[in-house]
């Protein structure tokens, strides 16, 4: 028993010596799989925007706005290494601007499918987000040029490293914290997310859901359950956010979750394809090479098809609010002006609850612990794919938390 208990030891500390990483190799093995990850969203636009998906250009051109946030990151990771020698996310004014812009392109998709959804429901005319790029191309570019201004302000003002986004206007009063301090309450670190920091990164993760959610109904308005594959083709994007959450939680000091997002986005973006594809297919869009791939692309061709829309057909959707990517149907009486007040204001309570309750009170962010990081990563992913499919059983009752 002696040798074997030795073994496993050394197996473990050998693991433990490959998880503990610095930030160079951090981004050096991080690197190529964003870079690849590239080429199979650019593949899963183009199937998503066939003519014969019909999907709302809305949707269309709120994914494609994934492509300005890619774009724009680069040059602030790079004006944050070469003005401090940090990275990014160590960089809250940068960090911040720069990661705005995701939650510009969730929240157009999320705008545009919600329109498109609600006409759809009511046998309404289609809204122009619906049948025209143009709006939505008006409102990323009002949106994009707001995210500017909150980089162009605080640049031309000789800012630090650690200016905070937004100038922190939603922080609580450091004189408060430190009036509290008696209670246990842990210093942040210089590199701590801002409140709107926070809020940006929450609202991306609930807005993400609510549209992998608002796929899931639109299955069932078109009548066609290749668009749940979709949901299900996001859910490693979802876990991607999810790994970039956690990271900051732990104050940027668990390095190998850096590539495990740059992962999880280059196999997101290929089942996000995969699923595209699939839709595309069912839709009668064909090419030349279509049937020397369709086995290949397409191998489940069982009776998928039936089993969901039987489970459609025998039970309604619960109007309660059981989880985040239900908010859509909770919501669905709001106008979209109420209905993005209400989703950022939970999302405002959210990062207040994440800057000042667990990440303050509790040691375990600062400990940089890379298992229980892993964990936080691991457990919400496996509850949201374990959700998605008890949905995706045949008459199942279930519609989630």
């Amino acid at each position: 028993d002696l040798p074997s208990t030795t073994s496993l030891l050394a197996f473990f500390e050998s693991f433990n010596a490959k998880l503990d990483i610095s930030p160079d190799t951090a981004e050096a093995l991080a690197g190529p799989f964003f870079g690849a990850s590239l080429f199979p969203y650019l593949a899963f636009l183009y199937f998503l925007n066939v003519p014969e998906n019909q999907t709302p250009r809305g949707v269309t051109v709120g994914f494609a706005t994934c492509l300005l946030f890619v774009f724009l990151t680069i040059p602030a990771a790079i004006a944050a290494k070469v003005m401090y020698g940090v990275s990014l996310a160590d960089s809250d004014w940068l960090h911040g601007s720069a990661e705005s812009m995701l939650t510009v392109t969730n929240l157009i998709t999320v705008l545009a499918f919600r329109q498109a959804l609600n006409a759809k429901e009511q046998e309404a005319r289609p809204p122009r987000s619906a049948t025209e790029y143009a709006p939505m191309i008006m409102l990323t570019g009002i949106l994009t040029t707001a995210a500017g201004i909150t980089a162009l302000v605080p640049a031309i003002n000789n800012p630090e490293v650690h200016t905070p986004y937004l100038g922190g206007f939603m922080d609580l009063p450091s004189d408060l914290i430190t009036s509290i301090g008696f209670l246990g309450i842990n210093p942040e670190p210089d590199n701590a997310l801002t409140v709107a920091c926070w809020i940006i990164h929450v609202s991306s993760l609930v807005e993400f859901l609510v549209a992998m959610g608002f796929a899931w109904r639109w299955a069932d308005v078109v009548g066609n359950p290749k668009w749940k594959g979709l949901t299900w083709g996001l859910l490693p994007l979802h876990s991607s956010g999810i790994t970039a959450c956690t990271y900051h939680l732990f104050y940027n000091r668990i390095p190998v979750l850096v590539p495990l997002q740059a992962f999880l986005t280059c196999v997101g973006n290929t089942t996000a394809a995969l699923a595209a594809y699939r839709i595309a297919a069912s839709n009668g869009w064909t090419a030349d090479w279509t049937d020397r791939f369709t086995g290949l692309l397409d191998p489940f061709q069982d009776d998928e098809d039936e089993m969901a829309l039987a489970a459609a057909a025998s039970k309604e959707e619960s109007p309660s609010l059981l989880g985040f990517e239900d908010l859509g149907d909770a919501l669905s009486g709001d106008t979209d002006y109420t209905f993005l007040i209400k989703l950022f204001a939970g999302c405002a309570v959210a990062s207040y609850a994440v800057k000042y309750g667990g990440s303050l009170w509790l040691n375990e962010p600062f400990d940089a612990n890379v298992y229980l990081g892993l964990l936080f990563v691991l457990v919400p992913s496996l509850l949201n794919a374990y959700k998605w499919y008890r949905r995706s059983e045949r008459d199942s009752a279930f519609e989630g938390w």
